[in-house]
């Protein structure tokens, strides 16, 4: 009977692969050596408690919580085998972790990582909303600094003033592209008339050429004009909007600040036991981050304020000498002066025969 039990359990040992077959793994001695433990201590204990002992023999074998797992098929890499569990012995310990994660805990760990994100947004957005209303009704302080809000409220002034002389910009644009279209269209009349009135010829022709001149040099200024709308566009709708950007972004920092600043303050002032001074200290260091990003942003408008100040005495500079010299020169009907200021600028101007507006002249 003995060799049969054994011959029992030496069967159970045998790993079958995926094709049926016997084959050998690295557990098949260990296994074999665990059941003749396991048996040489059943036979000790003694003949009264035989039928246990053939029942925990008969169990001892490998169960699926003890093989492992082969990626593959059979002969693959070492580092496919995934082991599921340990085989335990009376004198021995075989243990491993799996060192990948399965899909499952994969999608339950991204959906505790949004969760805790949405979680932490929704507190945000509650303390903000609620610093908001205070400060609207009075029942919150906010931190103010006089110096900046007045440079951004003289910011946010410029820009409103710019956009005007902007918008009437592009309106003598347009104004003045159509008197150009129209002078270009009364002198080809002219000079049509005079072919064919020769008792007028000389009176037409003089018009004729005056009108000519007259389209010459509108198209000069403008191009002039046409250079000046689009500089103003873009120290207006750029420069000066990327401040303003970054400084939307400041106030809404500074908005989260006071938030945490007031939360902060609320806790301090309640008892002190062991779970409100763990709140505080998470309070507290929300706090500084919060501190740490306001400061930066100040920082960043602070210097962004300056170099858009530089940029626009800068850029006004060149933009208003060459509108007031490209007008004055046409209005004398100087030609000569305002072929000059063009070149000044290095302004190009549009094709011959390009009647259409630019893009500019469209806005």
């Amino acid at each position: 009977m003995t060799e049969s039990i054994m011959s029992k359990a030496a069967t159970m040992e045998i790993p079958i692969n995926s094709n049926g077959d016997t084959g050998t793994l690295p557990e098949d001695d260990g296994l074999e050596q665990a059941a003749k433990m396991q048996w040489s201590l059943n036979e000790k204990v003694g003949s009264s408690r035989g039928g246990r002992d053939l029942q925990q023999v008969m169990v001892s074998g490998p169960n699926l919580n003890e093989t492992s797992i082969v990626s593959g098929g059979y002969g693959g890499a070492a580092e496919g085998i995934i082991p599921t569990s340990s085989v335990k012995g009376s004198n021995m310990h075989h243990s491993s972790s799996s060192s990948s994660l399965t899909p499952d805990e994969m999608s339950r760990g991204v959906a505790v990582e949004k969760l805790e994100t949405v979680k932490k947004w929704g507190l945000n957005t509650y303390k903000c909303t609620k610093q908001m209303l205070s400060e609207r009704f009075g029942r919150a302080s906010r931190t103010v600094d006089l110096e900046l809000e007045a440079q951004i409220e003289v910011l946010r002034d410029t820009k409103r003033k710019y956009e005007n002389v902007l918008r009437l910009a592009r309106a003598l644009t347009n104004h003045f592209y159509n008197m150009v279209q129209t002078q270009h269209a009364l002198g080809d009349t002219f000079a049509d008339l005079s072919q064919k009135s020769p008792e007028l010829r000389d009176e037409f022709g003089y018009n004729a050429e005056t009108q000519k001149l007259l389209c010459k040099n509108g198209e000069t200024l403008l191009g002039a004009v046409n250079f000046f709308v689009s500089s103003i566009n873009t120290l207006v709708n750029k420069t000066m909007e990327d401040t303003l950007m970054t400084i939307k972004m400041f106030e809404s920092a500074r908005l989260e600040f006071d938030a945490y600043r007031s939360d902060l303050e609320e806790l301090s002032l309640g008892p002190r036991d062991a779970v409100a001074m763990a709140r505080i200290d998470d309070a507290q260091q929300e706090y500084q981050v919060q501190k740490d990003k306001y400061e930066r942003l100040r920082s960043d408008v602070i210097i962004k304020l300056k170099f858009l100040e530089e940029n626009k005495v800068k850029v006004m500079h060149k933009q208003l000498l060459l509108f007031h010299n490209a007008i004055s020169a046409y209005f004398a009907g100087n030609q000569q002066q305002l072929e000059q200021t063009l070149k000044q600028f290095n302004i190009k101007l549009r094709p011959p025969g390009a009647d259409k507006p630019s893009w500019l002249e469209e806005q």
